[in-house]
């Protein structure tokens, strides 16, 4: 098992956060996804932003965040707007 901040994008406080919503392997976060844990991390977070989804999806993808495609970004705002309910 793998610990989280070995990932890409996953840094202490992050990492203290998904340990509290059940997530405490970089293999668990990789089976989880980035969507649901976001989801997850909104529920106990409300101040988690679209930021933090795109560092959830870079580390699953193992990437930098700010190297995800366009059209990756694209459909996490479309998801995190709908937690929103925009």
């Amino acid at each position: 098992m793998s610990e989280l901040t070995s990932m890409k994008n996953i840094g202490k406080e992050m990492a203290r956060k998904l340990i509290s919503v059940g997530i405490d392997t970089s293999e668990k976060l990789i089976e989880t996804g980035s969507k649901e844990a976001f989801f997850r991390l909104k529920e106990i977070y409300p101040q988690v932003c679209l930021v933090h989804l795109y560092t959830l999806e870079g580390a699953v993808s193992d990437v930098d965040y700010n190297k995800l495609s366009e059209e990756k970004k694209k459909d996490l705002k479309e998801f995190s707007d709908k937690l929103k309910g925009k």
